[in-house]
């Protein structure tokens, strides 16, 4: 599972509900919570914010808070 999926997890959110609210299909949405490999893009990540009724910057720290800058 991926760390958006774990986030969706843990806030409980119905993915068929966050399909139809932001026009993504059940499949990409599948795959952006399953598998690793998957890329989520920005208006994907701004539209799953909105359907959960979170703020877009939120979401990203959440999933995207602990990446650093390299060291000199």
């Amino acid at each position: 599972m991926t760390l958006l999926g774990e986030y969706l997890a843990q806030k409980s959110v119905n993915k068929s509900e966050v399909a139809r609210k932001t026009g993504l299909s059940r499949a990409r949405l599948n795959e952006l919570t399953l598998h690793e490999r998957s890329h989520l893009r920005a208006e994907e990540l701004y539209l799953i914010a909105l359907a959960i009724d979170v703020a877009p910057c939120d979401l990203l720290n959440a999933l995207y808070g602990s990446l650093k800058l390299k060291k000199k």
